[in-house]
């Protein structure tokens, strides 16, 4: 660690926790450009929809002020001026998509629960997906004796859903049940239900996913959970791949 210098240039509050877990860890941080910085953070996810940093402005005048040898971390990395900086993208990292699905099943909970008339005991609940998300959701809520049932195109992850033994079901099944369920999560980045098909039921509806899936005016999109709900968990989870890493 001694040829280390990280400069954190985000301004989420999640990035802001990273840089005091680093700093707790004893990794040397600079607020400021210097001609020794080895590693600039940005913050997870690391542009808009507009290209510009999320922390604002742009990112080539940025590195202008800075070492051209240094590392980039940061997340969704495809940008041209990194065309010849080397980078470490922790969206494409396993360990960070794997714990920040876990820490985004928590949030999702959070955001739920005070919509809620019942107890989650008592709120029949679909997931729909079965990626990294779908599985922490249906896990939580099934440990909080919530029942659950997943919404799978496979029938592959249908066949082991049954085996772990949760309620599964295909899209056109998924469809027939609406009526019964109080609390509906949409894991999966494509259109999965129309508004037609959502009259259908009173649900509380949650979608997750990076791209509108339940086209209804009474949906609640909570797109970066993490960030927003639990900062601090986030940024721990950011330093600590940081630290495999580096």
């Amino acid at each position: 660690m001694d040829n280390i210098l990280i400069y954190p240039t985000g301004s989420t509050a999640a990035c802001r926790y990273a840089a005091q877990f680093l700093q707790k860890q004893n990794i040397p941080l600079v607020d400021h450009p210097t001609p020794e910085v080895t590693h600039l953070l940005l913050d997870i996810p690391s542009f808009g929809s507009d290209g510009k940093l999320r922390s604002g402005g742009a990112l080539e005048p940025l590195l202008e002020m800075l070492p051209p040898n240094i590392t980039v971390i940061g997340g969704h990395l495809s940008h041209p001026a990194l065309e010849h900086h080397r980078t470490v993208d922790l969206l494409m990292d396993a360990h960070y998509l794997s714990v920040n699905a876990a820490i985004t099943a928590d949030c999702a909970l959070q955001v739920a629960t005070p919509l809620l008339t019942t107890t989650l005991q008592d709120s029949p609940a679909l997931v729909i997906g079965w990626g990294r998300i779908g599985k922490c959701l249906a896990q939580m809520l099934k440990a909080l004796r919530c029942n659950v049932t997943v919404a799978a195109r496979k029938e592959a992850d249908r066949a082991m859903l049954r085996a772990l033994q949760y309620e599964a079901v295909d899209m056109e099944q998924m469809v027939r049940t609406l009526p019964k369920y109080r609390l509906i999560f949409n894991t999966a980045p494509e259109s999965v239900l129309s508004a037609g098909q959502l009259r259908k039921c009173s649900a509380v509806k949650i979608d997750l996913a990076s791209r509108r899936g339940l086209e209804s005016g009474d949906v609640v999109w909570a797109r970066g959970l993490p960030g927003i709900h639990a900062p601090e968990s986030s940024g721990k989870l950011i330093a600590e791949t940081i630290l495999s890493i580096i």
